[in-house]
């Protein structure tokens, strides 16, 4: 007998009463200097889950004007970050949170239901299929099981002949021959990563430009470190890996859930994107991007958006608070961003000097905020002016999630690639016919 059985729907009806909801407009949180209100703590946590239904046949996202969309590839299982190989092979980890890591307890139980009910609590299928676009018309003719028997599998990169496969608790090595469509050989562990209760699961991985560094991400192990601190032990953390010599050093820390990676063409500088704090209120804490110091502090668990102190954290560290260094660009709360790509390359008009992300959206936002795919356009290193819906319509008017958008990669044409967890799909978007 499933415990609990009447406690979900009884708490989701108790939630849906509660009058917490947003005071701000998303884009009152949105960049550098975004609106922060006093915190709106209730003795209920804002919920507001849009059911995972999938697309309706034949429906599919709205894209920006002067674009187009099409599925680039279909019936995937629960498809979460994508790596385009050299030769334009599109690689996508097939993943989801490991069933061992579930925690155990009632407030636990009741948020995997609620994520369920969100179609974040899937079986997974801990592996890498590889796509591959053989007659150029933008849509995936093959697909093979590329590695299979992975541990949640997420963040992908290649450096040479060596494909690092970031899984939940360490970053594998495998082989790599240009054009295969498997990887048979067993991977060699580079380092373990820090797991356990895992309420952060996903791992992402980027190479620097000389390939001489590895750059990995580790979300936190709670909210704001609520399971005490011991176990936030080299979490909520950028890691930053030598190649040759194996050793590791953490490269960025206070950043509670960082996922996307990327490199800003101009600068050079490291960029990724951050999803912040919960049960705050609807209007807080925005998500982020942000450029990564090296050393860098960025707040959490005790203070968000540079010195915003969290007073449920106790006790307090006015030390550390001190130190910590306020994000480039805030990108509205519980939006839910995670993947990102820069936009060298692409030939989708007026989007070619600035930033893709890929925007999840929220369950514990009332209205709802993210679920689509924006556009943030860049200058000289840095953002400058206001996002850009590049993809839209994952909603439907009864606040149904037809889809949720996770990674954004350019394909080798320019094209973006997003995929969608909720569809089990890769989306592409292209520069429209004329």
């Amino acid at each position: 007998m499933t415990p609990y059985p009447l406690l979900p729907l009884a708490l989701l009806a108790l939630c849906t009463a509660c009058s917490e909801q947003a005071t701000l407009r998303v884009e009152e949180g949105i960049g550098p200097n975004p609106r922060l209100p006093a915190p709106n703590r209730t003795l209920i946590p804002t919920v507001n889950i849009a059911p995972a239904t999938g697309w309706p046949q034949g429906a599919k996202p709205v894209a920006a004007a002067g674009t187009q969309v099409v599925a680039f590839a279909e019936g995937l299982q629960h498809p979460r970050w994508l790596y385009v190989l050299p030769n334009g092979d599109v690689l996508v980890a097939e993943s989801a949170a490991p069933v061992a890591d579930k925690p155990a307890g009632l407030k636990n139980w009741v948020a995997g239901w609620f994520m369920e009910k969100a179609g974040s609590r899937v079986p997974s299928a801990n592996r890498i299929s590889l796509l591959r676009d053989i007659n150029g018309d933008g849509v995936a003719d093959l697909r093979s099981t590329f590695l299979q028997g992975l541990n949640s599998p997420f963040g992908m990169t290649l450096v040479g002949k060596d494909l690092y496969v970031a899984n939940t608790d360490a970053l594998l090595r495998f082989p790599y021959i240009k054009g295969a469509t498997e990887i048979s050989e067993p991977g060699t562990k580079v380092t373990d990563l820090p797991a356990g209760l895992n309420h952060h699961w996903t791992k992402n991985v980027i190479a620097s430009r000389d390939g001489r560094k590895l750059y990995i991400t580790v979300g936190s192990n709670s909210n704001v470190g609520e399971n005490g601190m011991e176990v936030e032990e080299g979490r909520a953390a950028i890691w930053e890996l030598d190649r040759a010599s194996g050793n590791k050093r953490l490269f960025a820390t206070g950043l509670r859930n960082p996922n996307g990676l990327a490199w800003e063409p101009q600068t050079g500088k490291l960029w990724t994107a951050v999803n912040e704090r919960d049960e705050l209120g609807s209007d807080l804490v925005p998500d982020y991007i942000t450029s990564v110091k090296d050393g860098g502090f960025y707040g959490w668990p005790w203070s968000y958006f540079g010195q915003h102190v969290d007073e449920r954290v106790q006790p307090p560290r006015p030390d550390r608070v001190a130190k910590a260094l306020v994000p480039d660009y805030a990108l509205g709360a519980h939006t839910a961003c995670l993947g990102i790509t820069f936009a060298k390359g692409s030939t989708l008009p007026n989007l070619q000097n600035g930033l893709f992300v890929g925007q999840h959206g929220s369950w514990n936002r009332r209205p709802h905020s993210g679920y689509k795919v924006i556009y943030v356009p860049f200058k000289a290193g840095k953002p400058n002016g206001q996002p850009v819906d590049v993809l839209t319509g994952f909603l439907d008017e009864q606040g149904n999630a037809r889809g949720r958008p996770v990674d954004v990669k350019l394909d080798g044409k320019g094209a973006l690639l997003v995929t969608d967890d909720v569809g089990n799909k890769v989306w592409r978007v292209s520069a429209a016919k004329k």
